[in-house]
C-alpha cells in the first residue's frame, strides 16, 4: 500500500520547470530528470508501476475522466465543487439503491434464522432416530445432518430469493467505481490526462487546499476521512446485536483500515483525498438514512427483530455510553 501511495504522489515543485507541468514528452527529453508517474506508462509491465500504470490508463478510468470533465463543464463549478458533486451523484444514483437492496436481503436472512433454527432441531431429531434404526456412527449421523441442513437452507434462500452472495453486489460495484474515479482524479492531478486540466486542478481548490494537485499538508482532509470511516464502521457494528466471531474480526479489520487510510490520504493529491472524504460522508449519510423506519418502509425492507423505532437515539446512546 505504501508503494501505491508513493505512485499516487503528484510532481513536486522541483520537478516542474518554471512552474509549468512536466509532460510525458518533456520528461523523456530532459536528460537526468526522473520520469514522473504520468511518464511511467511506458515502463515495462514487470516494473513496480507497470500494472498500476496499465490500470490508470484503462478504459473505465478514461470514462471516469470524461465524466468528471463533462460534469465540471455542464455545471460550471470549480473543480473542488465538481468533485464533491460527482461523489454525491455516484453515491446517490448508484450505491444507495444497491445499499437498499442489500439491506432488504439482510433483513430477509435475519428473519429466516428462527425458521432455520426450528428446522435444524427437527432435522437433528429425525437424523438421530434414523441413525439408531440403521446403526449409524456419530460421524455418519453428523454428515447426514449437515448435508440435509445445507439443502434445506438452500431451498429457503431460493424460496425467499435472498442468497447471501447477492448481498455482496454493492461491494462488487462500489469498489471498482471508487478505484476508477480515484485514478481518474490522479491522472488529472499529475498531468497524465492533459496538462491544461492539471493547471486547472492546481488552482481549483478552496479554503486551505487551493492546489488540488498537492497533498493536504495540514492533514485536515486525511484525518477527517479517517474519523468518517471509523464512524461508518461503528454505526454498522451497532446493527449487529449478537455479532459472530467473523463479524467481529471484519469490524476490527475495517477499523484498522480506517486508521491506515489517514497517512495514505496525506500522500496523494488533495483532489483524491477530497473525493474519498466526500464519498465517505455520503456513505455515512446513506447508512443513517437506511436506519430510518420510514425510509426502510419506502424501500420495502422487511422489519426484523433488531429494528428499532428510535434508531438515531440508540446510536447516540451507544456512541456516548
Amino acid at each position: 500500500m505504501w508503494g501505491l501511495a508513493r505512485l499516487l504522489r503528484p510532481l513536486t515543485p522541483a520537478a516542474r520547470p518554471s512552474g509549468r507541468p512536466l509532460t510525458v514528452a518533456a520528461a523523456a527529453r530532459v536528460p537526468g530528470r526522473p520520469l514522473t508517474v504520468a511518464a511511467a506508462a511506458g515502463a515495462p509491465s514487470g516494473s513496480p508501476g507497470g500494472w498500476y500504470e496499465w490500470l490508470a490508463q484503462s478504459v473505465p478510468v478514461h470514462w471516469a475522466e470524461e465524466g468528471l470533465m463533462a460534469l465540471q463543464v455542464a455545471a460550471g463549478l470549480p473543480w473542488w465543487a465538481a468533485i464533491v458533486c460527482g461523489a454525491a451523484t455516484l453515491r446517490t444514483a448508484v450505491t444507495l439503491p444497491l445499499a437498499a437492496h442489500q439491506s432488504r436481503l439482510l433483513a430477509k436472512l435475519e428473519n429466516l434464522q428462527p425458521e432455520i433454527k426450528k428446522l435444524a432441531e427437527r432435522l437433528r431429531y429425525e437424523v438421530s432416530v434414523r441413525g439408531k434404526q440403521l446403526g449409524w456412527s456419530e460421524k455418519v449421523a453428523r454428515f447426514h445432518f449437515k448435508k440435509n441442513l445445507r439443502r434445506i437452507i438452500a431451498e429457503l434462500y431460493i424460496r425467499d430469493n435472498c442468497h447471501p452472495f447477492k448481498a455482496t453486489l454493492l461491494m462488487w460495484v462500489q469498489i471498482p467505481m471508487w478505484v476508477c474515479v480515484s485514478l481518474a482524479l490522479r491522472n488529472c492531478s499529475v498531468g497524465a490526462m492533459d496538462s491544461e486540466v492539471q493547471e486547472q486542478f492546481s488552482t481549483g481548490g478552496t479554503l486551505w487546499f487551493t492546489d488540488l494537485t498537492a497533498p493536504d499538508s495540514t492533514w485536515i482532509l486525511p484525518v477527517s476521512l479517517g474519523l468518517m470511516n471509523l464512524m461508518i464502521v461503528e454505526i454498522f457494528a451497532l446493527q449487529k446485536l449478537k455479532a459472530t466471531r467473523f463479524q467481529k474480526l471484519a469490524t476490527n479489520f475495517f477499523r484498522v483500515m480506517s486508521v491506515i487510510m489517514i497517512p495514505v490520504a496525506a500522500t496523494v493529491p488533495s483532489s483524491m483525498a477530497l473525493y474519498w472524504l466526500s464519498s465517505s460522508f455520503m456513505g455515512l449519510s446513506h447508512n443513517l438514512l437506511l436506519r430510518s423506519p420510514t425510509f426502510r418502509r419506502l424501500c420495502c425492507i422487511p422489519r426484523t427483530q433488531s429494528d428499532s423505532d428510535t434508531p438515531y437515539r440508540d446510536i447516540v446512546s451507544a456512541l456516548t455510553a
